[in-house]
């Protein structure tokens, strides 16, 4: 009798088996069906996909990357002449022949070196005393890299001091005085935030400032910031 239950369990897994691939056969014709049923959509659909990937490529090779090379052109020439003193043509802007940063930047503007051509040409502006263009063209700067940045919100707060509106160029040493992971960068921006607040008679911002230097980065600072807190409890 066992092996008769045996012989009935091993015919029932066997009919089990063959509904099982039947039923995979089933769906094959099905998905065999309905490539052919839409076939004509699925080709349009893949080749849209195709040709964004390729026109991605394209885009990148033939159009982004020529404008790489003609803003560097371009970077590099103005830096030449900021080099050799030259600020007016290294400023440039004012010809085609000789765009200089301000011009490299209105070209290639949505290149990185359009945006780092608008910061050099915002440090020239700032030297050359126009605070507000400088504070305009520094504000349009972006990069990656935390140090840069730092560096972008102190000039733009030398830009806002210029302007004679030192509340707002003390929020800018704030941003630059947290934005650089460099201890040093840090300690610079931080100290000068302490010294516009101390000066806005904001003493105990200046405080807060001075006792940070004291804390983490007596390294840079030669024991001035003991001075500088003593000085918030008489300014």
């Amino acid at each position: 009798m066992a092996k008769l239950g045996n012989n009935a369990q091993n015919e029932q897994e066997g009919k089990e088996t063959v509904e099982f691939f039947k039923d995979l056969d089933r769906e094959a014709l099905n998905t065999e069906r309905f490539l052919e049923k839409y076939s004509k959509q699925l080709g349009i659909v893949f080749g849209v996909l195709v040709l964004g990937v390729l026109g991605f490529f394209a885009y990148k090779q033939f159009v982004v990357a020529p404008k790489n090379v003609e803003a560097v052109k371009g970077f590099l020439a103005a830096q030449k002449n900021q080099t050799s003193g030259k600020d007016k043509e290294a400023l440039g802007g004012n010809s085609a022949a000789n765009p200089g940063f301000v011009g490299t930047y209105n070209e290639y503007s949505s290149t990185k070196i359009g945006e780092l051509s608008a910061y050099n040409a915002g440090l020239l502006k700032f030297k050359a005393g126009k605070f507000q263009e400088a504070y305009d063209l520094l504000d349009k700067f972006s990069s990656d890299n935390k140090t840069l940045m730092a560096l972008k919100f102190g000039a733009m707060a030398d830009a806002k001091s210029g302007l004679n509106k030192n509340d707002e160029a003390l929020s800018l040493l704030d941003k630059a005085s947290t934005a650089s992971n460099d201890a040093y960068t840090t300690y610079y921006f931080t100290r000068k935030a302490g010294l516009v607040a101390l000066g806005l008679k904001k003493n105990a911002e200046a405080k807060k400032y001075f006792s940070a230097i004291d804390e983490k980065y007596q390294d840079y600072d030669n024991g001035m910031s003991d001075s500088y807190i003593e000085m918030t409890k008489y300014f």
